[in-house]
Order: C-alpha cells, then sequence, then structure tokens
C-alpha cells in the first residue's frame, strides 16, 4: 500500500500525511526545477518521476540532492531511454509498452509480407 499525490500537492500536506500514516508516499515529479529538497524534507518515501524527454535530467538532479530517496522513473519506450533512466540513477522503471494499434499493425504487416513470399 501506498499514497500517491501528484504535482500540486504542498510540501505541508506530505508532512501531514507523513504525520497521520505509516504507509509510503509517493509524488510525482514532472520538472527539475520542482523544490525536490523540499518534498524530501516533508518526508516523500517514493519519487516517481515523469518527465517525458527530461526524465533522465530530472532524475540525475534528483541524485545530485540525494543518493539515498527511492526513484521510479518512466523509461519511454526503447532501450536508451530506459538505460538513461537506469544510468542517472533511478531505483526502478516503468515501461511504456507498445499501442494495441502498433501491435496490431505489425502483425497486419507480417502477414503482408508472407503474401509476397
Amino acid at each position: 500500500m501506498g499514497v500517491v499525490l501528484n504535482k500540486p500537492t504542498p510540501n505541508d500536506v506530505i508532512k501531514r500525511l507523513k504525520e497521520q500514516i505509516d504507509i509510503p508516499i509517493v509524488i510525482t515529479m514532472v520538472s527539475d526545477k520542482e523544490d525536490i529538497r523540499g518534498r524530501i524534507v516533508a518526508g516523500v518515501d517514493i519519487l516517481n518521476v515523469s518527465g517525458a524527454a527530461n526524465t533522465a535530467k530530472i532524475v540525475h538532479r534528483i541524485r545530485d540532492i540525494s543518493d539515498t530517496v527511492a526513484i521510479i522513473a518512466t523509461g519511454g519506450k526503447n532501450d536508451d531511454t530506459i538505460a538513461a533512466v537506469i544510468k542517472a540513477g533511478a531505483n526502478a522503471v516503468s515501461y511504456t509498452p507498445p499501442s494495441t494499434a502498433d501491435l496490431f499493425k505489425d502483425i497486419m504487416n507480417s502477414y503482408r509480407n508472407e503474401d509476397e513470399t
């Protein structure tokens, strides 16, 4: 169990929650300009980084501030972006799987290629 909070949650709310509950608090980070240190001081247990193309940069900035806070980072759809967030210091990576449309397209292409042989 855990409590997952999004960006607009103020640090004082995180602090009050941490005083009242005994389960991990996760906050989503979408920019390297957010108050990372303040989030950690307020009691966040896990930072969930979802910064699109800037995710690895955000993870790296967090690691510059704390080498112990747990980080989950979106890794995107390919090996390069996944490797980048791991190298930047993420503890865990969430993978964006191919969409149903992409999978169906690949299946249909394989059928079309079979008909050409």
